[in-house]
């Protein structure tokens, strides 16, 4: 489907793109030409990341920055483009979920889940968008939501399913606003890629991932590759004309709602509590 030049010229930052969907949309952009950079918190992961990217022989940088922290983000900015000239295209992907009982969720946990996904995505968009409309040049965002965003919310995962909605509502807010200075903004809302992360997080038993993997149509989990490959599209100039889109992938799971209501189905909401209460303190 692509050629190895499809993103030659192209320098795109990715968030969280140390591991997980985060790296491997990095790869792909690599392996099509692009120059990339990738922020996180972990530099042990960042740099290993990097490593990783410099076989394709192109430009690549890491940045240690918290995306929360809306002056470091601009510092990031400055430093990414001294070092690979214009950036041209960002992906909204760092985020940080937990299952828990809304009920016995802490001001603290909820915040810092929006702090990360809407305050983090608003921050880097801020930051790029205003840097390419003072250049008077074209621009490409892709925010990372999820299957709940939009319809159906999710139980046990509130922050989460506030924050991506949030995110979403900023997509299609600035694809209208920006679509004068030539700046694209679409999502796409992942269903279940196995990450290393959040995955032993948000299923911690063979028991959950056995009923979450027979509520998915296509009966199987999603391939990195495949989500690479949208979002490569999406961010190339094979889709000039789509904007405040959100594209789906999930092998139809979205069809069933909520993407964590099964949970509620397997145990009594008192065993529940206690496995989420231990998942808290592994994390």
């Amino acid at each position: 489907m692509f050629k190895e030049d499809t993103l030659k010229g192209q320098t795109i930052l990715i968030t969280g793109g140390g591991s997980g969907l985060g790296l491997s949309m990095a790869d792909k952009f690599a392996s099509l030409g692009a120059n990339i950079g990738i922020c996180g918190r972990t530099e042990k992961k960042l740099k290993k990341a990097t490593e990783e990217l410099k076989k394709y022989g192109n430009e690549v940088r890491y940045y240690s920055v918290d995306v929360r922290d809306y002056e470091k983000v601009g510092e990031m900015f400055k430093e990414m483009i001294a070092d690979l000239g214009e950036v041209t295209g960002l992906v909204n992907n760092a985020a940080g979920n937990f299952l828990s009982a809304s009920e016995d969720l802490s001001p603290g946990g909820f915040k810092a889940i929006v702090d990360i996904v809407l305050h983090g995505s608003f921050n880097c968009t801020h930051h790029f968008g205003n840097h390419r409309i003072k250049k008077k040049d074209k621009g490409n965002i892709l925010n990372i939501v999820t299957t709940y965003a939009e319809d159906s919310g999710s139980a046990f995962v509130l922050p989460s399913a506030c924050s991506k909605a949030g995110v979403l509502a900023m997509t299609r807010s600035l694809a209208f606003e920006w679509a004068t200075y030539g700046i694209r903004v679409n999502a796409i809302a992942p269903g279940p890629f196995p990450t290393e992360g959040a995955w032993t997080r948000l299923l911690p038993s063979k028991k959950f991932e056995k009923q979450y993997l027979e509520k998915i149509p296509a009966g199987r989990y999603g391939e990195h590759d495949e989500l690479a490959n949208l979002a490569a599209f999406l961010m190339s100039d094979m889709a000039p004309y789509i904007t405040g889109e959100c594209v789906t992938i999930d092998g139809g799971e979205k069809l069933s709602a909520g993407q964590f209501n099964f949970v509620d189905s397997l145990m009594s909401r008192g065993k529940l509590k206690t496995i989420f209460k231990m998942l808290k303190m592994k994390g």
